[in-house]
């Protein structure tokens, strides 16, 4: 009988801490834990905007033997007004293009993804919604996760758009003199972790 329940205490144990794993909740908790640029081309030079700041939560379900199984859950979010270039009329013309003041943020919610094995971590065929200036679209995205020795789970990934696919109106500079153009490139990273 003592055999039965210590079994019965084990399975239970087991659970109890599978089930911890997988509904342990990440977040996005410092400036340290976000790397975004946001860069295009235009009539005159390349143009770059930086963000060092964004929130975001995630769920990360992992196998009994510590692999990952699946990515549940991803949010990450942005101030518009976080993204800065070092020219000050790049950047009132961006925000005005993103509407801004209307539409304060850019979002991205994942939807569903695949997660197989690659050198060095996992790599993430992630579906989502991205929402820029009020738009929101489904896109698709391959993203790179590494979990850290420290628990910390790194997201990393790129992903290229067109202005216009949003209802942004590429801006121009210098009374139409400079023009940029419609393609504009994401790279980011975040680290998600364990939410205290």
């Amino acid at each position: 009988m003592n055999k039965y329940i210590k079994g019965l205490a084990l399975i239970a144990m087991i659970a109890i801490a599978n089930l911890g794993y997988a509904q342990a909740i990440y977040k996005i908790q410092d400036t340290k834990d976000v790397a975004m640029k946001l860069t295009g081309t235009s009539s005159v030079h390349d143009w770059e905007m930086n963000a060092e700041k964004a929130t975001g939560e995630a769920h990360f379900h992992f196998k009994t033997d510590g692999e990952l199984q699946s990515v549940d859950f991803l949010t990450f979010v942005l101030a518009v007004k976080d993204l800065r270039s070092d020219s000050k009329g790049l950047n009132k013309n961006a925000y005005k293009a993103l509407k801004s003041d209307e539409y304060k943020k850019i979002q991205y919610k994942l939807s569903s993804s695949t997660v197989s094995s690659e050198k060095g971590g996992y790599l993430v065929n992630a579906k989502g919604k991205l929402t820029i200036a009020g738009v929101t679209n489904d896109i698709v995205m391959d993203v790179h996760l590494v979990v850290n020795k420290n628990g910390v789970i790194t997201y990393k990934g790129s992903y290229k758009m067109n202005m216009t696919d949003y209802k942004v109106d590429p801006p121009s500079f210098l009374f139409g003199a400079m023009k940029t153009g419609e393609d504009i490139a994401l790279d980011f990273s975040a680290n998600y972790k364990i939410s205290k």
